[in-house]
């Protein structure tokens, strides 16, 4: 019999890491779309390497940074009581770092191709910069910001790698549907196994089919589409 717990905190950690990713994103993306700064390549080429690092890579350099032995994760447990390692947290945070060009790179796109002219005329207007992207820019984004939403929550959900290396696989606390998974298919119990993967299926073709039906079919990965 299916266990539901490792499908609702897949869901848990999806959304939290999207919501945190999107108060994040805009902000960089909006930089990006308006910066003429030399160290602009080197941001977005930090930005993208999740994109084809493999998460093993990631995760294990993230597990050197997060453990208690290193000056980083040392800090965090005695400075904050945080622990990082095999916890909720450490995949929430995890997760941000992996899936954070799935957010930035739809919003930065959108934004890049938006006109001057509505810039200037808000700040003509006597609007600051920080009201113009949000009553302004924003507003002419929504398709892109719902893809930025859906292919990081999406994303998240059928993470493996860097789950794994830095939640282990500890029941109610980092054992998501991907984790569970694989544990069905290390005991051959193949039924189970495909029991977690047709949820994670539906669940992730039923966000897309939303997403192209609200957009009208256009679904835009990157800012080169």
């Amino acid at each position: 019999m299916i266990d539901w717990q490792p499908i609702f905190l897949s869901l848990k950690l999806a959304l939290v890491t999207t919501i945190l990713l999107f108060f994040i994103s805009v902000p960089i993306s909006n930089w990006l779309a308006s910066s003429k700064s030399r160290i602009k390549p080197v941001i977005e080429a930090l930005i993208s390497l999740p994109l084809v690092l493999p998460p093993t890579v990631i995760g294990f350099y993230l597990l050197l940074a997060f453990s208690p032995n290193s000056s980083l994760g040392g800090w965090l447990k005695e400075t904050l009581g945080l622990e990082l390692i095999f916890s909720f947290e450490g995949l929430v945070l995890a997760s941000m770092i992996y899936s954070l060009p799935f957010m930035v790179q739809p919003i930065y796109g959108a934004l890049s191709k938006l006109p001057p002219s509505l810039k200037e005329a808000s700040y003509v207007l006597g609007k600051s910069k920080w009201t113009t992207l949000l009553k302004v820019l924003l507003p002419n984004i929504k398709p892109a910001i719902l893809t930025g939403l859906v292919l990081s929550f999406a994303h998240t959900i059928g993470e493996f790698g860097v789950v794994l290396m830095i939640g282990g696989n500890i029941p109610g606390e980092t054992k998501v549907a991907s984790i569970a998974i694989y544990d069905e298919v290390e005991s051959l119990n193949y039924g189970l196994a495909n029991a977690y993967s047709l949820v994670l299926l539906a669940l992730c073709f039923g966000i897309l089919l939303s997403v192209y039906l609200f957009n009208g079919g256009h679904f835009k990965l990157n800012r080169n589409d």
